[in-house]
């Protein structure tokens, strides 16, 4: 009986661990520019064999860039950078052959004071205008 029960949970860990194998994988950046001076997370999902996707982090992804740091998932661009783009390269730990290299440009102009509610609705007021 003891037998019979260790072959079963044997057979089921097997399974289990088969089915939760990362097929590959896909990098969804959610800017179409990196910022200077602050992290920048880089969002890589992974494709199960069962055919569900799972958030991947730097416990399964191998994250590399030509320039900045990463910490996790998130590159760290320095204040000072002056090229226009960034390279990134990221890979499963256990599937070098699943390597995914892509640029990402940086963010150029910087960001000014945010817009109240009333310039917004201003603004609004004013096309409308002239489309009437």
């Amino acid at each position: 009986m003891k037998k019979i029960f260790l072959l079963t949970l044997f057979i089921t860990a097997f399974t289990i661990a088969k089915a939760q194998k990362i097929d590959s994988i896909f990098v969804n950046l959610y800017t179409d520019s990196l910022k200077k001076g602050t992290y920048n997370y880089i969002n890589v999902d992974g494709l199960m064999t069962n055919g569900k996707y799972l958030p991947l982090d730097s416990n399964h992804i191998i994250f590399k860039s030509n320039y900045g740091k990463f910490y996790g998932n998130s590159l760290w661009i320095y204040p000072d950078f002056k090229p226009a783009k960034v390279h990134i390269s990221v890979c499963l730990k256990n599937n070098p052959a699943s390597l995914q290299e892509f640029d990402i440009y940086v963010k150029r102009k910087e960001d000014g004071p945010l817009k109240s509610t009333e310039q917004v609705l201003e603004e609004m007021k004013g096309s409308k205008r002239k489309r009437n």
